[in-house]
């Protein structure tokens, strides 16, 4: 079954997120969540509220959130604000450690962070992120009733 997925992730995370997110297991308009930094430069220029109103409009339809969990995560305000946000919608949630995915200079990275106990939480290399993630997408929908 297709899902609708929110990726939430730090943006100096993007190019290991795009990893995840270029992995063909979700395809088109089934995948939110992703914006260019310049439009959400200019999102953050209108403040706060707008951020959270951009991060909701982007929530709208899907039924799992996937939290891309690198360097920098557990310091991002936002991702907070996205998990909260998907917990109270009722969305699926679990987490995928990207940090070890290499960067476009090669690098790899230490993870910051986790997620909320009760929640999976799957490392992209070790876990096979490729073969796995929509086995991962789907069980997190089930397990919040989706």
């Amino acid at each position: 079954m297709a899902r609708k997925v929110f990726f939430s992730f730090k943006y100096e995370d993007v190019s290991r997120a795009m990893v995840v997110r270029n992995s063909d297991v979700i395809r088109g308009d089934e995948k939110a969540g992703f914006i260019d930094k310049a439009d959400f430069d200019k999102i953050k220029e209108k403040g706060d509220q707008a951020i959270k109103y951009w991060i909701d409009a982007q929530l709208k339809g899907t039924t799992v959130t996937a939290v891309l969990v690198g360097q920098n995560t557990c310091k991002s305000r936002w991702v907070k604000y996205e998990i909260e946000a998907s917990i109270k919608k009722g969305n699926g949630l679990l987490g995928i450690d990207i940090s070890k995915i290499k960067d476009l200079n090669g690098l790899s990275s230490e993870r910051c962070g986790k997620l909320p106990d009760g929640y999976a939480f799957y490392l992209w290399n070790t876990d096979n992120g490729y073969e796995n993630l929509g086995k991962w997408i789907d069980e997190a929908a089930k397990d919040a009733g989706h």
